[in-house]
């Protein structure tokens, strides 16, 4: 039989780079129009041509791309496919993924098929990277002993991963200890070319944390996904998308001196969120991308998801080249990525006007523009000028209860400070006060200016005899080994240390909720007077709730501006007019006296960040610590289940399944089991952070065996539904319309008892009663959560009506087979006088079709029309089979 040729083959090109040669895609020879494409769609248009097949990609598919100024503007949108071509996983969203993984592989089985076809054909990475707290700081061993901690308490996860690594093929698993698992992608893991096979194409990639993007910075086109979709990835299926406008945004002019990255990051998040570009793809273009570094670059496209864009993009330039070299990529290697991105036209020169593409619309942004800026205190896209900051907290704290106000009565306004003794001294802290300072996340530790310019104001202000008060917990957690490294060189590191600024551990600590115990005395302090105390981070989360239970305001801030307020101990202040501190001399100290320049954090960024750090630390870095090589895990191709484990457990989403097809059913007699209000996070769904005591996860442990110490994060636990289901909707700031007051309660209609969201659902399953949520605007917005999605099944939840979705939040309930429904233009649970204490039908056809409008019928008597979100037809299909997990298990049986 001879194998049918490939749709394109007339595009193929041979290249001879180093004395090899290569085929690729010469997308050129498709037309004129190719070189008009914004750069990123370009990326779409090569997987869509190299992947052709006619099956999951066909050559209508490829023309839609490739006529994207014409198709990109339908009213209705147009559904292409995307082939990326890797995947990347941490692993708070890597263990359930690869437990799903092991569970198909039972499912396959039982199914009578083949268990080894379950196993990645797409590459995927998993960084382990979110398991570490910071239980120590402020010591020298803080690292060793979260870490030592760490291991104690995710051991059997650790075993586990280690398994899938040894179990399926195609899967590189990176120790905890390395880093962030973006910072680690960058420094590391993206190849920007790939040239295993004979043929060359753009590296790619989809990601199980929304945070991905930030690797469009070195241009790799990728964004954040569910953890099922990745799955359904890394199985060979494509991506079913819509065909993305792309907003172009000009960068001109150049950075003030005492300007930092994060200040312009911060200022271009709130300009996007205001311009609107959810579900859309942001090219930066123009001069000024030439003054930005790729950390600079990478640390706004990292913002992707706060700003609301699928991705933020930034193509290949000569500053790309100079930073793989700066990052110890080999020279043939680095010639192969110059040679390639030339010979497709993929490689930009910021410089030149005519170059620039197509955009479905322009914005402007001029660097000289920018001022020192936070964002807070609840939201990234709230920005502050450091200049406003003190007028603007004290509104917050009368303002309504919102974003930006905590409405106090006029009782914990006037009673606004607390004292307690720490450490043998009195202090006394108030509305505003610091108590926990980090420079943590992949945001800001990826870039050396501000990492570097963090250790020179340190070490400016001990030389000015400044210190940090010794309540305020502060720490420093870097994205990779190499911060380490250079902040050594450079001789800052003892200076942040002096400040309180430990190492104390290589990962997404703070900013993810694993911050630790503030001292008890300040929480009990904090708790007694209702103090809205404050939390400053270099990370890109502040949403009320996530950081710390104690710190309700929370604000990020660049790792500079994360110290300054760590030495005032208070955001109640004027930066610019008011002093940072006083020193044992009496004398004013402001920040102005001690902030360096950026030409002064350059010139040191040259001298002390070099090709060899990253050569050190990324020559070792499969290898893992001590402990992590003394874990042995089983070498079984099935994972053999321990069905005591509270870790690890198999979960049930394919407990009834059959070969048959469930296909599509209406919905009768439901209740609310939520009635919420908008921009609800996935932060107020899925579980995060600590277990508290009282909760329904809690009694599980408890009824194991477990004592609260034992209880570990459900970070940790994200293998076990039976946690992760009573943890989801456990935020303590979880605003339920159907009870009086914040937190994760919620009750029962018709009885009007009032019970924990979970045990609420317990009883609407006893009674076979199904259950829905009502929402409003921008319904799970936040990180990219698979066990947001998994979590609301499990609670027996067939449907959402909300007034708009998050983009990934929205697929992966789709993915899970629950139903996203939309509430017409100009109408919510408001306006149709709905109050989440009625009986629901949802009529949805059996033969429906993408956002088909379908009739709502509320108590038997009066009905509204709603979208039904599946956006496109493959949606509707893996609905059909119950989930794309359950559509992947049928197809691999067939």
């Amino acid at each position: 039989m001879v194998a049918e040729q490939h749709p394109y083959e007339h595009l193929k090109k041979t290249i001879d780079i180093n004395g090899k040669e290569y085929l690729y895609f010469d997308l050129k020879l498709l037309g004129e129009a190719y070189l008009r494409l914004p750069f990123s769609i370009r990326v779409l248009l090569e997987s869509a041509v190299r992947n052709c097949d006619n099956f999951q990609i066909s050559t209508a598919d490829v023309e839609k791309i490739f006529k994207w100024e014409q198709f990109q503007r339908s009213s209705v949108g147009v559904e292409v496919p995307f082939k990326p071509a890797r995947v990347i996983l941490q692993d708070l969203t890597g263990v359930p993924a690869v437990v799903d993984l092991a569970a198909m592989r039972d499912a396959i089985k039982d199914l009578g098929g083949d268990p080894d076809k379950i196993n990645p054909v797409c590459p995927a990475d998993l960084v382990i990277d979110h398991s570490i707290q910071v239980d120590f700081s402020k010591t020298s061993d803080s690292q060793q002993k979260n870490e030592t901690v760490e291991f104690e308490r995710n051991k059997e996860r650790f075993t586990f991963l280690k398994w899938g690594a040894k179990a399926f093929r195609n899967m590189l698993i990176v120790p905890p200890g390395s880093g962030i698992v973006h910072q680690v992608n960058l420094e590391y893991l993206a190849r920007l070319v790939f040239s295993d096979s004979h043929i060359l194409y753009p590296d790619s990639l989809v990601g199980t944390d929304s945070h991905t993007t930030m690797i469009n910075g070195l241009g790799v086109l990728g964004w954040g996904v569910g953890g099922i979709e990745a799955e359904a990835v890394m199985l060979g299926q494509s991506i079913s998308m819509l065909l993305p406008q792309v907003v172009g945004y000009k960068i001109v002019g150049t950075l003030n001196q005492y300007v930092t990255s994060t200040d312009l990051v911060l200022t271009v998040t709130k300009h996007l969120r205001q311009i609107g570009v959810v579900g859309k793809f942001v090219e930066f273009f123009g001069t000024g991308v030439t003054e930005l570094s790729i950390a600079d670059r990478a640390t706004i496209s990292n913002m992707s998801p706060e700003y609301g864009a699928t991705v933020g993009f930034f193509p290949v330039d000569k500053n790309t080249i100079t930073y793989l070299k700066q990052t110890n990529r080999s020279d043939e290697k680095v010639d192969l990525i110059l040679k390639y991105f030339s010979s497709v036209n993929m490689l930009r020169n910021y410089c030149d006007s005519s170059e620039d593409p197509v955009f479905t619309e322009v914005f402007i942004l001029n660097l000289c523009t920018i001022v020192s800026s936070v964002s807070g205190p609840k939201r990234p896209q709230d920005r502050v000028s450091v200049t406003d900051m003190k007028d603007d907290f004290l509104k917050c704290l009368t303002n309504k209860v919102g974003f930006k106000g905590y409405e106090l009565s006029p009782y914990y306004l006037r009673n606004n400070t607390g004292k307690f003794i720490f450490e043998g001294r009195e202090y006394t802290i108030h509305h505003g006060s610091v108590v926990l300072a980090a420079i943590t996340s992949c945001t800001n530790t990826s870039n050396p200016s501000v990492m570097l310019g963090a250790g020179l104001l340190a070490k400016k202000a001990i030389n000015a005899g400044l210190s940090v008060a010794p309540y305020i917990k502060t720490s420093m957690s870097p994205g990779s080994g190499v911060v380490t490294y250079y902040l050594e060189d450079s001789g800052v590191l003892p200076y942040l240390r002096m400040l309180g600024f430990d190492i104390v551990g290589y990962g997404c600590m703070t900013c993810i909720g694993n911050s630790g115990p503030l001292p008890d005395v300040v929480t009990e302090t904090i708790e007694k007077h209702g103090l809205i105390c404050c939390g400053v981070l270099s990370g890109n989360r502040n949403f009320e709730g996530r950081i710390h239970p104690n710190t309700r305001a929370n604000y990020l801030a660049s790792p500079l501006l994360v110290i300054a307020y760590a030495l005032a101990g208070r955001v109640d202040i004027n930066l610019d007019l008011e002093p940072i501190g006083i020193n044992a001399d009496g004398r004013k100290i402001f920040l102005r006296e001690i902030w360096p320049s950026r030409a002064e954090i350059q010139n040191v960024e040259k001298a002390h960040v070099l090709p060899s750090m990253f050569r050190d630390v990324y020559s070792r870095i499969e290898q893992g610590s001590t402990s992590w090589q003394k874990i042995i895990p089983s070498l079984s191709q099935l994972y053999p289940w321990d069905e005591k484990s509270t870790y690890i457990k198999k979960p049930p989403f394919f407990k009834s399944m059959t070969k048959e097809l469930p296909g599509i059913k209406s919905i009768y007699n439901a209740r609310v089991l939520l009635f919420l209000g908008d921009s609800i996070t996935t932060d107020h769904i899925s579980p995060a952070g600590t277990i508290a005591r009282s909760s329904p996860a809690a009694r599980y442990l408890a009824e194991r065996g477990l004592c609260p110490r034992e209880f570990n994060s459900y970070g940790s636990r994200r293998g076990n539904d039976e946690i992760m289901t009573r943890g989801t909707f456990a935020n303590i700031r979880l605003v339920n319309k159907l009870v009086s007051h914040p937190g994760p309660v919620t009750v029962h209609i018709p009885s009007l008892v009032q019970y924990d969201v979970f045990d609420a659902a317990q009883v609407y399953k006893e009674e076979n009663t199904p259950v829905i949520l009502i929402a409003g605007c921008e319904y799970g917005s936040g990180s990219s959560r698979d066990w947001a999605a998994k979590g609301t099944l499990l609670l027996g939840v067939k449907a959402i009506i909300a007034e708009s979705y998050e983009r990934i939040h929205r697929s992966n309930l789709v993915g899970m087979g629950l139903i996203p429904l939309q509430f017409l233009p100009g109408e919510n649970a408001e306006t149709l006088e709905l109050n989440g204490r009625e009986l629901y039908d949802i009529h949805i056809p059996e033969n429906c079709q993408p956002q088909q409008q379908v009739i709502v019928e509320v108590d038997k008597t009066r009905k509204f029309e709603v979208i039904l979100r599946f956006d496109t037809e493959i949606e509707l299909l893996y609905h059909r089979h119950g989930g794309i997990l359950n559509y992947m298990i049928r197809k691999m049986l067939n």
